[in-house]
């Protein structure tokens, strides 16, 4: 129950941060979002962007982000 209510109030103050995962060789230097991610493999199949897409990746890179080295 305290957990619940530690992770409401941490919500309420908008300070969680992504997941990052690392994956050297795989991502340059530079962070990636998750949704970035989405949105450049859906655009390579002929998927055009909407505006729902841009808040999907909007809300995928705040959950998860890939990076380089650190």
């Amino acid at each position: 129950m305290a957990r619940r209510k530690r992770e409401a109030q941490r919500k309420d103050r908008g300070d969680r941060q992504p997941y990052r995962v690392r994956l050297p060789g795989f991502v340059s230097d530079q962070e990636v979002g998750l949704g970035d991610v989405v949105k450049r493999v859906t655009y390579g199949f002929g998927i055009k962007p909407c505006g729902g897409c841009e808040q999907r990746a909007r809300a995928l890179n705040r959950w998860l982000v890939f990076s380089g080295r650190r």
